[in-house]
């Protein structure tokens, strides 16, 4: 067990209950909680379904950065019932226009040594600053608000030593596309990522900040810097010297396993479609003709990052062949580059500047051509997540980005001969928060006709008859299961949410996978799906348990499932179950018969559950399953999800 470790000494400072053993429950006491209204009017509406009257967490905020478009009355619809909860509840918010959650967050309110829960799978931002940043299901925030503790495994801890200071045009973002190559998007469950060593001094905040953002593609619970100098320097810039606190690893902390870094030797590289962990160097793919350049989203659009683009865009042009869309993090982060002229220099290189907020990052506009290119300073490529069937998505550095843009074609920006330009970190950043408003007045909540409530599950039967509604493979993604895009602004909707459950699916001139989970509901059967290995991978959207257990789906078996989902599910009463052996995932089709017999019985912590399969044929076969369900988990799924108790 990592002993002396940051991770370690944040916990302790927070521990409420459990064991400090890896893989174990342990209960934490949590600081802040955010939330974006994507997932937020979900989770208020759970805070309102709990009877909390207001928020016990020392701050709560609520972000508006996704649903910015407005196409028909939705959002802004979410928007009124997200502004007039906050007052209501004790919750600062922030309209949209402010920012970006995590960007907004680690400028105004991340604290080092500080818990924080957030209802985005980005929320690991924070780590940036010297936070146990997690992300979280909105309930599981909900939850935190009402004053309950937090729990996760008790993690291991992987350090990743950092020597050496970068070479110029080599980013942060290269660093983390480097630990992604290495450990991967999956089998990281359970594990925290802690950097230490003498290359963590030679980056600032936001550069560190990148690297916890994108550490979320590992498939990790969080990951985590030491506060340092670079952190008080940050926070004096931000007006916030006294929240600074010294933060860092024993000199004889250790960890459970230990990868090593020398930043000196990291090169541009590229994340290709259509995971985050499909990497490969910018010069194995010099050449290539690409037909978009995005650079933005809450990994890489802090003042350096665009700063730097401006600086290299000064008295240049964009290539013909590309368009170049720009969307800074935070109103702080455009504010300060319209003052100081940098935005003019973006805007005269032909770049388009977009909305700071997360947008084409969640497929909210920006989708590519067909067969084109698009190259992201993004976190996620998955396939489709652009809103172009068939995408092909790169994520890459801002520095590597701006180079594509000038030259149409990936390009190693080593090798454009351009000086590489010295970013000054401000000595002040322009503060401005009046758009932050403070809880209070009259507390009328304000709830349009497209404001749905939480739908209620019953509680786990006995005798589960289960249908399997649905097989699916490897690395399926919460985007997968609910998409995003135009269909966002359903998500305060359940029942109208509910029709694209695994919408990429569905097959034209056949059932879609709403109407056979449906169907299968009403016979007074339970839907059964059916995974592989690391399943519901990316978003933290709890909407992707919501929705299928409104369509009556009870159980989801797989050979791995990712922390935040199988989290959701429990919440939900759906039970994760994993194959004892994974020849039995081949041995299930879509439509075979799974029944469990005594299943309140068979689930108990540390014991197999017995499923009975029937085939088409009528032929029969046991599974054996196991599962990772605490006692309180089990609680929680007998009742038929958290709300329920």
């Amino acid at each position: 067990m990592a002993r002396g470790t940051v991770v370690q000494k944040i916990i302790e400072a927070h521990f409420v209950e459990g064991s400090r053993e890896p893989g174990k429950p342990v209960a934490i006491r949590i600081d802040q909680t955010l939330t974006q209204d994507a997932t937020g009017t979900m989770a208020y509406l759970e805070l309102e379904a709990m009877g909390v009257p207001k928020v016990k967490t020392e701050l709560s905020v609520s972000y508006v950065d996704h649903n910015m478009m407005q196409n028909g009355p939705e959002n802004r619809n979410d928007h009124l019932y997200l502004q007039s909860v906050a007052a209501a509840k004790g919750v600062r918010f922030s309209p949209p226009g402010n920012g970006i959650c995590h960007q907004v967050h680690l400028e105004r309110f991340g604290m080092p040594g500080r818990t924080l829960i957030g209802s985005d799978s980005h929320t690991p931002t924070g780590g940036g600053i010297g936070m146990l940043a997690i992300g979280a299901g909105g309930l599981d925030v909900a939850l935190a608000m009402a004053g309950k503790p937090f729990r996760i495994p008790y993690p291991k801890v992987i350090g990743v030593k950092l020597t050496g200071k970068l070479a110029p045009w080599c980013a942060a973002k290269d660093v983390i596309l480097k630990l992604l190559s290495i450990l991967t998007t999956k089998g990281n469950v359970g594990s925290i990522v802690e950097y230490f060593g003498p290359g963590v001094a030679t980056l600032t905040v936001p550069q560190r900040a990148t690297i916890t953002n994108m550490g979320a593609e590992l498939g990790v619970t969080t990951s985590v810097f030491p506060s340092d100098e670079s952190t008080r320097i940050f926070l004096k810039a931000q007006k916030r010297e006294q929240d600074f606190v010294p933060l860092a690893a024993d000199a004889d902390a250790e960890y459970d396993q230990v990868i090593e870094i020398a930043l000196d030797e990291i090169e541009p590289l590229a994340a290709c479609p259509s995971s985050p962990d499909n990497i490969k160097t910018i010069r194995e793919l010099a050449g290539k003709k690409v037909g978009q350049v995005l650079i933005g989203s809450c990994t890489n659009s802090s003042y350096r990052d665009l700063a730097m683009v401006a600086m290299t865009l000064k008295g240049r042009k964009v290539s013909e062949s590309v368009t170049l869309s720009i969307a800074p993090g935070s109103r702080q982060v455009l504010e300060m580059l319209a003052r100081n002229g940098m935005l003019a220099d973006i805007i005269a290189a032909g770049a388009r500047i977009l909305e700071t907020g997360c947008g084409p990052c969640i497929g909210q506009g920006q989708s590519p051509a067909d067969d084109t290119i698009t190259v992201r300073t993004f976190n996620r490529n998955f396939a489709g997540r652009t809103g172009t069937k068939g995408d092909q998505a790169y994520l890459v550095s801002p520095e590597t980005a701006v180079a594509i843009a000038l030259s149409g074609e990936f390009t190693d920006p080593r090798t454009t001969g351009i000086e590489y330009p010295h970013v000054v970190e401000p000595e002040v950043f322009e503060i401005n928060d009046n758009m932050i408003q403070l809880p209070g007045g009259s507390g009328e909540i304000v709830r349009k006709r497209t404001i749905g409530a939480p739908p209620v599950n019953q509680p786990l039967p006995d005798e589960l008859d289960g249908v399997v509604v649905i097989k699916v493979g490897d690395k399926i993604t919460t985007d997968h299961i609910m998409p995003a895009g135009i269909h966002l602004k359903h998500r305060s909707n359940i029942p109208v949410y509910a029709k694209v459950v695994f919408e990429c699916f569905n097959e034209p001139g056949k059932p879609t996978f709403a109407e056979r989970a449906a169907a299968v509901r009403d016979a007074g059967k339970a839907g059964v799906i059916v995974g592989r290995d690391s399943y519901g991978q990316g978003s933290s959207r709890e909407h992707a348990a919501i929705c299928p257990m409104f369509l009556g789906v009870k159980v989801v078996a797989a050979l791995a499932i990712e922390r935040i989902h199988s989290a959701n599910l429990v919440n939900f009463g759906i039970v994760p179950l994993f194959f004892a052996n994974p020849a039995d995932y081949d041995a299930i089709e879509e439509s075979d018969s799974l029944v469990f017999h005594k299943l309140r019985e068979q689930l108990k912590p540390g014991e197999t559950v017995r499923g009975e399969l029937t085939k088409a044929d009528g032929t029969k076969k046991e599974i054996l399953f196991r599962h990772r369900l605490s006692a309180e988990d089990i609680r929680i799924i007998l009742a038929g999800g958290m709300l329920n108790l």
